[in-house]
This record gives C-alpha cells, structure tokens and sequence, in this order.
C-alpha cells in the first residue's frame, strides 16, 4: 500500500499532471521540479513514506521547519502535483518505491511526467526526446516532441516508474534531454520545462531565473551530483543507448 503522508485535507484536482523529479544524471529532473515547486508557489502537501527510502530529515537555510526527504507537492490553479526528492534512492529501494508512488498516481488519476537526462558533449542548446506508455503517445504527437533517434533505456527510480507504467499499460509520458554526465544542467533543465512540460501540462513558466542563477545551481548542486555518481549508472535516473546493455 502507497505510504503517502497527507498534511492537509485533500486536493480537488479534476485531471491532474505528475511531475517527477527524483535526482538523476545532470540533476535534470529534480532541477526542473525544483524551479516548477518555487515558481508556481505550490503548497506542500504529503510526504512519501515508502519503504527503502532514508530515514532523514530535510530543512532549508532560513526556515526551522524539517520534512521527510520525498515529498508531493500540489496546485490546484493548475491542476498539478509535483513529487520532489532531496535524496538518492538506492538500487535496494527502487522496486518498493516505484511501486509505492505507481499506486498512489494511479489513485489520483493522475497522468505522469517522468524526467531523464541522456549524457550527451553537446556543444549546441540540448535535444529533446518524448516517450510514452500506454495511449499518452498521442500527446507528444499533438505537441510535437520528437522521437528517440536511437534505441536506449531508462535506469534508476525513474526508469522503474516507466516499467510499471508499461506493465500495467498505464498512460505515462517520460521527457529525456540532453544533458551534462558530469555536472548539474540548468540549462537542460529549462528544456524539460520549456519544451516538454509547459506544453503537455498547459503551464506558463518562466526560466529566466532558472537561467541567471545556472552558475549558482551549478555549485550548489554539484556535490550532490557527485553523490549521484557514486551510487552507479544502475540505480541513477539517466538515458542511455540500448548498445551498452547487450
């Protein structure tokens, strides 16, 4: 059974979205969710209490307030909720947390947005590639994001949220942009929102602040990308050729 911690009463959402943004490589997805939760004001509204995630408490500069590191967050202006994580998830938790937050959205009836970066050397403004699960193929089609142009997969706690969607043939819709392998991607990040999520979940989002604070975000999130490094290509979210799995 999904272990999600109401905080307030439930919200009256009628076809609500699901943005991901459980750490991954370039810090793509959590980066996104990051700037989504601050710029569209959304309110905390549960904490994911699955099992296999760290028993830690989370607090921010300026604000005595601590929380569980997984948290959802929601708008009702726009119909969105927003899972937001401040923790690695280790290949042991991965099953049960997939499985814990796929039962919850499926409850909600909510539609999800997973997020992935591909390692990519770009030297250009980064690609973006649109994937799906069951009929929300339809929805890249009406949006226009491009096709994958080659084979690949998806690993870490994202790639097991995308299994459980295809299994159960779910309708998911999972964004990959090109990315740094090695360091947090503001830039790419912007991407995801500005092309990927603004349209598919009919929101207008500025990235401007995203984009002037890139060399801040940079720093600040470089250590945690590190860790991110350290616990392996396998339970990281990120993208990768089909190639290097046969």
């Amino acid at each position: 059974m999904a272990q999600i911690c109401l905080q307030e009463s439930e919200a009256d959402l009628e076809e609500p979205t699901l943005i991901e943004g459980f750490p991954g490589l370039g810090l793509v997805g959590k980066i996104a969710t990051d700037h989504l939760v601050r710029e569209l004001d959304m309110r905390y509204y549960a904490g994911v209490d699955c099992e296999g995630l760290p028993r830690i408490g989370v607090y921010r500069g300026g604000d005595r307030t601590a929380r569980p590191p997984v948290r959802i967050y929601v708008s009702e202006e726009h119909d969105l909720f927003a899972l937001q994580s401040d923790a690695p998830i280790g290949s042991e938790a991965v099953g049960t947390v997939s499985d814990c937050v796929t039962e919850w959205t499926v409850a909600q009836e909510a539609t999800p947005i997973y997020l992935s970066g591909l390692p990519s050397e770009r030297e250009e403004a980064p690609d973006i590639y649109g994937i799906a699960t069951g009929d929300a193929g339809e929805t890249l089609e009406a949006h226009d994001i491009d096709v994958p142009p080659e084979d690949g997969v998806i690993t870490g706690p994202t790639g097991a949220l995308i299994n459980r969607a295809a299994h159960r043939d779910l309708d998911s819709v999972g964004l990959v942009v090109e990315s740094s392998p090695q360091f947090p991607d503001p830039e790419a990040a912007s991407v995801l929102l500005e092309e990927g999520i603004a349209p598919i979940a009919d929101l207008e989002i500025d990235v401007e602040d995203l984009l002037d604070r890139a060399e801040e975000i940079k720093e600040k999130r470089e250590q945690f990308a590190q860790q991110m490094q350290q616990i392996g290509q396998e339970e990281s979210s990120q993208a990768q050729p089909l190639r290097m799995y046969q």
